[in-house]
């Protein structure tokens, strides 16, 4: 069966008469924190479950032990799935989006967790990644219901709501703990992103923690300590150095450019007066999709052992510093499945209607939980309701907003997309 302009149009009515519903319903999930640092996000997936049962949908809920949640440094999380059944014979399609942020931070001239509205616009942290797609995957799954119901279609297959809660660290205890305990297995999948484009590959991502461990000493008499910082500030030199180099290694995907490295957290010392003893820092390393990153790990490892060689060259033994090096995140880039060609044919076919221009299929700079879908052989994408772009969004900034003709736009491509799929 091949859905026909009426039936795509019926979509597009069903969504407008029920799209100040959709709203809020994403005003609601919004409302509810999930700083990731701390990650205490149970709560949320308490509410959702609640506005899910509201419509009808029963949410099975797969909390993480406490103790595997402990170790990975977060507070609670339990992911959610819904299930959806619409005939044997068909693929399962899983839509992926996660409910954790980052914490708001400063500059805000919204309440971060208000979800106010303002010139067409809802201003909150997660409006745009990716609490706007808990209610775009809703609601276009609930337009399809409803399609199928009043027209008695025969479409075939299962659709998946997968809300989840670790992005932010990586997805592990997400989608990956979800798909690791046979908890899901499906077909095709498509997580949260921007509408204007669908996203095939994306980079990936090292995360190390650095420690330098010198000497406390009394500030009066420093001769007598080794300073870490000092230290410190050498070897981020020769890693911010790397930098440059890494502008001449280019990707050949649309959407990404180059390798590049951040060191996004640094602390140490005890007190103005004291030589520091300590110092911790953070970096994120981003690597392209054609790079190995074992290599790159290595590569890393000896810029650093390198440059604490060249700061304790000439000092006496008890006045060097040593380190401690600690791998906090591997998450390995997104390559395109052959498999994804119906997510990606119907998505540009649907989108270029809906918004009236191309929609691209290229790569992103970002890292996503997409990869441990594709890890598992299953064909993937990236597309949902937010901005044009990352910078747009506000994405990790103040005031993060959504444009809600995005969100009206966007739920219409993949309820669309959805009943291509199923037909």
């Amino acid at each position: 069966m091949t859905a026909t302009s009426n039936a795509y149009a019926q979509l597009d009515q069903w969504i407008d008469a029920h799209f100040d519903e959709q709203v809020k319903f994403l005003q609601a999930l919004v409302q509810v924190p999930t700083d990731t640092p701390p990650g205490n996000n149970a709560p949320h997936a308490e509410k959702t479950t609640a506005l899910l049962s509201e419509l009808g949908y029963q949410a099975e809920q797969f909390p993480v032990p406490e103790e595997e949640v402990k170790a990975y440094g977060l507070t609670s999380l339990t992911n959610l799935i819904v299930r959806r059944p619409f005939g044997p014979g068909g693929k399962t399609i899983a839509l992926n989006a996660h409910g954790d942020v980052v914490p708001p931070g400063e500059g805000w001239t919204h309440p971060p967790y208000g979800a106010q509205i303002e010139n067409g616009q809802m201003f909150g942290r997660a409006t745009a990644v990716s609490k706007c797609d808990f209610s775009t995957f809703t609601y276009a799954l609930r337009a399809v219901e409803a399609l199928r119901d009043q027209q008695h279609l025969p479409l075939k297959g299962n659709v998946e709501l997968h809300f989840t809660y670790d992005e932010e660290f990586g997805g592990e205890k997400g989608p990956g703990w979800l798909l690791d305990k046979g908890h899901t297995k499906p077909d095709l999948m498509i997580a949260a992103g921007f509408s204007y484009q669908v996203v095939t590959a994306h980079n990936g991502c090292l995360q190390m923690e650095v420690t330098v461990h010198g000497k406390m000493a009394h500030a009066a008499i420093p001769d007598t300590g080794v300073d870490a910082l000092q230290a410190a500030v050498h070897i981020l030199n020769h890693l911010y150095a790397q930098n440059k180099l890494y502008q001449a290694i280019t990707s050949k995907v649309e959407g990404i450019k180059h390798p590049y490295l951040n060191v996004g957290r640094i602390e140490g010392g005890t007190n103005t007066n004291v030589v520091p003893g300590t110092v911790i820092f953070k970096l994120d390393r981003r690597m392209i999709p054609e790079e190995n990153p074992q290599e790159v790990e290595a590569n890393i490892r000896q810029v650093i052992a390198q440059a604490v060689v060249e700061f304790n060259q000439g000092r006496a033994s008890d006045s060097q510093v040593s380190i401690d090096i600690k791998r906090l995140l591997m998450a390995h880039a997104m390559k395109p499945l052959a498999g994804n060609a119906p997510l990606v044919n119907a998505i540009q076919n649907h989108g270029g209607q809906i918004f009236g221009e191309p929609i691209p299929a290229m790569g992103t700079p970002l890292y996503t939980d997409v990869r441990l879908y594709v890890e598992k052989g299953i064909p993937g994408v990236i597309y949902g309701a937010g901005p044009r772009t990352v910078l747009e969004s506000h994405a990790k900034r103040a005031d993060e907003r959504l444009n809600l003709e995005d969100l009206r736009k966007a739920t219409k491509v993949i309820s669309r997309t959805l009943l291509d799929l199923l037909s």
